[in-house]
């Protein structure tokens, strides 16, 4: 049986039925705000946070040994089918953070990656983004043993 890990309030992990086992390390990228990616305001503009997420992610992938490019010429595909994020603080032109990333779940056919946005030890921002693997047809396809080695 799959299983995936989450935290219990005693610190240890406990298990979920139904999912495969995600790695919990973090995948770190440091971003300084630009100003185009601000608002009339100072502020980093909302939807800048969901290419901070694809950057992180790129760099996940990175870190794990295939990229975007190199899935899609195996013939698979990864869209965004769902993404959350939830705002908790302030981020303001040339703010240097730190986007923090980790898998988070697992399913047959379907990945779900979690979030952070850190700047100075702060925690400003968390969500997630779900995906489902795709093929050739652009049609959901199970993850390929190959694939989920990698995402281990």
């Amino acid at each position: 049986m799959n299983t995936f890990p989450i935290a219990n309030p005693s610190g240890q992990s406990a298990v979920v039925p139904g999912s495969l086992e995600c790695p919990m390390d973090w995948v770190e990228v440091p971003i300084r705000v630009r100003y185009g990616e601000t608002d009339q305001m100072g502020h980093a503009y909302y939807a800048n946070y969901l290419l901070w997420f694809e950057v992180a992610r790129g760099e996940w992938c990175r870190a794990r040994g295939f990229t975007y490019k190199s899935l899609e010429a195996e013939g698979l595909f990864l869209p965004v089918v769902e993404v959350w994020a939830r705002y908790r603080g302030e981020i303001k032109y040339d703010d240097d953070i730190t986007i923090r990333i980790r898998l988070g779940e697992v399913k047959r056919a379907s990945l779900k990656f979690e979030y952070e946005v850190v700047r100075d030890g702060k925690q400003l921002t968390d969500g997630y983004t779900w995906h489902v693997l795709m093929g050739k047809e652009r049609k959901a396809v199970s993850i390929p043993d190959s694939l989920r080695e990698r995402l281990a």
